[in-house]
């Protein structure tokens, strides 16, 4: 009988405090300028990342900033208490910046005025490259060796002053970015995907920050329950006060009021303030010294008349497709080109070692199959995507198998 061969995972060094120690925070204009001369001195990409409070605090601001170059070692902001950080950013113009998700982070820099003019996204990257997992940890962990611990990862980044703890995880996270980059687009580059890693790079970093969603309060968790037009008002009529309550205490709306309490309410159908607290999503302290607040939005909501009530889904723009669910029963013919189309997708997906979201968005690949091109060439489906947004190298691989999709579809 064979031995079972033994194969030793490689032991990954544990790394608990930066190697330079944990810097202290820079909190005033002068120490900015001074940060602002070490980084323009300083040699080769900058590593970048952010902090936010976004399940503590309304809306996605900064509270803290990370950057970490050769020359000027990690330098970690306060950009609550030094304002803007256009002197910061003028001294990189021209520096590749290194981030992990920079579509994430970037709004943030964006408001801070901090404007990246070339970009490497390590996320992007290992996703590129056909990485299982992607996390900034996993990567760092599976390419240095290292173990980075993740433990504040979701802490209120708004908290004054930050923790020495917290400070030393923030610092972690710039620690190894460059060394990284260096190793994943070595790896691009011996795949043949370093000009696609490129492209989509330079996608990432001119993209326009997210637009305002038109009817925000559709994506209440746990809407798909609430069927009747009264209910569906007295959701939008919650949400948007506990919007504005939620701004005007500057706290996460999700902390205000949860999603549970809106749709208990436009399930319930409570008629007066008496029933609505009666509820047990609307039995905490704080939600029931607000119950005159919840109560007038439930009451404006329900004095609408039926006219007045919001429709269950919001309209689809012209030429944008419905939900694939409802394709088959609205353009069977189209329903199959969906099919065909990601059949394509996923057999190139499979081929080059890339997600099948990343050789082309689901989007695209919904907009061709639903309006495709009245003659099915290849020059023709080239001309959907390039006005879709693809990038050249998404283009140059997928344009001839989606014809051939399209065709035989």
């Amino acid at each position: 009988m064979t031995e079972p061969v033994d194969v030793q995972t490689p032991q990954l060094v544990p790394v608990t405090a930066p190697r330079e120690g944990t810097p202290p925070v820079i909190t005033t204009r002068e120490g900015l300028a001074r940060a602002a001369k070490a980084l323009a001195a300083g040699s080769g990409p900058v590593a970048a990342d952010a902090e936010r409070a976004s399940g503590y605090r309304y809306g996605q601001r900064t509270y803290l900033v990370q950057l970490r170059r050769e020359g000027a070692g990690t330098l970690l902001i306060d950009p609550i208490a030094t304002g803007e950080l256009s002197d910061i950013g003028g001294a990189l113009d021209g520096i590749e910046w290194v981030l992990h998700a920079a579509n994430q982070d970037l709004p943030g820099f964006h408001d801070l005025r901090m404007y990246p003019t070339s970009l490497f996204d390590t996320e992007l990257a290992a996703r590129l490259l056909g990485r299982s997992k992607v996390g900034l940890g996993a990567i760092i962990a599976e390419e240095l060796g290292y173990s980075l611990a993740k433990e504040h990862s979701a802490a209120d980044w708004s908290t004054r002053p930050l923790p020495e703890d917290w400070l030393r995880y923030a610092a972690l996270d710039v620690e190894f970015l460059v060394e990284l980059r260096d190793r994943l687009a070595a790896a691009l580059e011996e795949a043949g995907k370093l000009e696609w890693a490129r492209q989509e790079f330079e996608a990432v970093r001119v993209a326009p920050d997210p637009s305002p969603r038109v009817d925000p309060w559709r994506r209440t968790s746990g809407m798909h329950a609430v069927r009747g037009g009264q209910g569906i008002a007295v959701v939008r009529e919650l949400w948007h006060a506990r919007d504005e309550l939620a701004r005007t205490r500057d706290r996460s709306p999700g902390r205000v009021l949860p999603d549970r309490a809106i749709v208990a309410a436009a399930l319930a159908l409570p008629r007066s303030e008496r029933a609505l607290v009666a509820l047990p999503e609307f039995s905490g302290k704080g939600t029931r010294r607000s119950s005159g607040y919840w109560w007038s939005a439930v009451e404006r909501a329900l004095a609408l008349p039926a006219s007045e009530h919001p429709p269950r889904r919001l309209a689809s723009a012209t030429g944008t497709p419905p939900p694939p669910r409802a394709w088959a029963e609205k353009d069977p013919a189209a329903a199959g080109r969906l099919d065909a189309v990601k059949a394509a997708v996923r057999a190139l997906a499979e081929e080059h070692d890339v997600p099948q979201e990343n050789l082309l968005s689901p989007a695209v690949q919904r907009q061709i199959a639903w309006t495709p091109p009245d003659v099915a060439d290849e020059a023709s489906v080239r001309g959907v995507l390039e006005a879709q947004g693809a990038r050249p190298w998404q283009v140059e691989l997928a344009a001839a198998p989606l014809t051939e999709a399209l065709r035989t579809a």
